[in-house]
């Protein structure tokens, strides 16, 4: 499968209340809620509002009016093809604050919980296929050497769990953002989920990017629905996290004024990417964020638990990539490495490719190379550090000079004591401070 062209199946859209697989009274419910928080009246709008194709909103409407819960207001909007308007009842009313003092969630059906691990499927990441070509592309502004491209492609094909480890500065990092931009192609993702008649938002415009559609006729009525627009289709995601990362950042997070819950984060990188950066510089120890993690890398389930205390399983389909300075011996034991699938260890350049890092950084930044400044830099001052070479090293030199020379007013330019300047800025050394 061509991971640039392969088509990820949509979720079709429910062509009747028995497909939606959702209680009735809490559709009807959230019917009523939308209405009264938006002040719509008419199908079409209302069929907008909670993401429901327009002959099925009107099955809900028509229940309603069943109930004596909704009335037609005997109007007809002569800007909306001479639809009919519709308003809460008196009794309507009553029910609807009720229905919104046990959970003020309104706006998009959510989507069965059973229904959305059916998707989850049909787009899985392990669904997928990297070939070096298109990996080496993604990664086209870094220089990495191919025995590194021939680590990384197999594992993300996988999708299984992978495990960068080195020393900083070397682009563990932006290797995980090009490992992210790898993936290309798409993914369908749920306004908001449900099970046991609780709501889960899990769509999250922070997280998520949703992709352009096409235009539909508004003129149209009965407009034709292409897939669930339950659903956003989004870019596959990336949650990204550092030192700020804890365990309860991995359970439900539960509004107690809206009675409704929020989807973690791992939850929300569904079909995605999870990059746990600077893994060792979190609150809680290396080893129990991975014994988290364990039943999930394994089985391809999470466990979650709601205020009740029931726990149940939502899928688990997520790239997870573990970035750390620190060697993996240091920090887990035999059982958590064990349960990490791809273990790659990110290294310095050697001298030719921390050459060719620097001539390229030198060509963007417009900062002529010069052979005696290069000289004094490899031959002086490498040589004090056992000509120990990372990747941000040249950035760093080169940002530094131009600071230099934009400060003194001269010319960009490379000189041996403007090498010796921004040496000075990399390193910090040994000296004991007087208080």
């Amino acid at each position: 499968m061509n991971m640039q062209t392969a088509t990820v199946m949509a979720p079709p859209p429910p062509r009747t209340l028995a497909e939606m697989k959702l209680s009735t009274v809490m559709m009807r419910d959230i019917i009523l809620k939308t209405m009264f928080r938006k002040n719509v009246d008419m199908v079409s709008d209302l069929s907008r509002a909670v993401c429901l194709p327009i002959l099925v909103t009107q099955e809900l409407v028509d229940m309603a009016r069943e109930q004596r819960l909704l009335e037609a207001t005997g109007t007809l909007n002569a800007n909306n093809g001479n639809e009919m308007g519709y308003q809460l009842t008196e009794q309507g009313k009553a029910r609807t604050l009720d229905a919104l003092a046990q959970s003020e969630y309104f706006g998009a059906m959510p989507v069965p919980l059973e229904v959305y691990r059916e998707q989850v499927k049909r787009q899985s990441v392990r669904n997928m296929q990297i070939t070096r070509a298109q990996l080496s592309g993604a990664m086209g502004h870094l220089i990495l050497p191919d025995s590194l491209l021939g680590q990384l492609g197999p594992a993300v094909s996988a999708g299984r769990s992978i495990l960068m480890y080195g020393p900083p500065g070397n682009g563990k990092s932006s290797i995980s953002n090009g490992i992210r931009d790898a993936l290309g192609d798409h993914v369908y993702v749920p306004r908001a989920i449900e099970y046991a008649g609780q709501v889960i938002t899990l769509y999250d415009p922070i997280v998520h990017r949703p992709l352009p559609l096409e235009e539909e006729d508004p003129t149209c009525l009965r407009r034709a629905t292409r897939f669930d627009t339950r659903y956003v289709k989004c870019e596959r995601p990336t949650v990204i996290t550092g030192g700020e990362l804890t365990l309860n950042m991995l359970d439900l997070v539960y509004n107690p004024t809206a009675r409704t819950y929020q989807a973690p984060l791992q939850l929300k990188s569904t079909g995605g990417i999870f990059i746990v950066d600077d893994l060792g510089r979190q609150a809680e120890p290396p080893q129990s964020l991975v014994n988290r993690w364990i039943v999930p890398l394994e089985e391809n389930k999470d466990i979650l638990a709601l205020q009740s205390g029931e726990k149940f399983e939502v899928p688990f389909d997520t790239l997870v990539i573990f970035s750390t300075n620190f060697h993996p011996n240091e920090i887990f034991d035999q059982a958590a490495l064990r349960r990490i699938f791809f273990k790659i260890k990110i290294d310095g350049p050697d001298q030719e490719n921390f050459l060719r890092i620097f001539a390229m950084v030198a060509q963007k930044r417009n900062m002529p190379l010069d052979e005696a400044a290069m000289a004094h830099l490899l031959e002086v001052k490498y040589r004090e550090i056992d000509r120990v070479y990372a990747n941000y090293q040249p950035i760093f030199l080169i940002d530094q000079m131009i600071a230099i020379c934009d400060f003194e007013g001269i010319p960009y330019q490379m000189t041996p004591d403007l090498i010796d300047r921004a040496w000075d800025n990399m390193f910090v050394k040994d000296a004991q401070i007087v208080k």
